[in-house]
């Protein structure tokens, strides 16, 4: 199964109000058996989470672009092909 590691991490000019809508995304992206892993670092720089049945990089960057985050640019997203083993 490929795995893609999405990074988001906090720009200077984060909004809280972005947070709740992030979520919701996620949720969205779990009920569609997407999602397989997600949480916040401790240090509230940002987070991360991994996407699962994603066809090719191409198609999981499509999907990290309607992010909340990234539509709002309250973080710098970063998405990558994640070799696990």
């Amino acid at each position: 199964m490929k795995l893609y590691l999405v990074m988001a991490m906090r720009k200077p000019s984060f909004d809280d109000a972005v947070i709740a809508p992030h979520k919701a995304f996620l949720d969205v992206l779990s009920a569609e058996n997407r999602l397989h892993l997600t949480g916040g670092f401790s240090d509230g720089s940002g987070g991360a989470y991994v996407l699962k049945n994603i066809d090719s990089l191409d198609e999981a960057k499509a999907i990290v672009a309607t992010d909340p985050l990234a539509i709002h640019g309250s973080s710098e997203l970063t998405v990558h092909e994640w070799n696990t083993r």
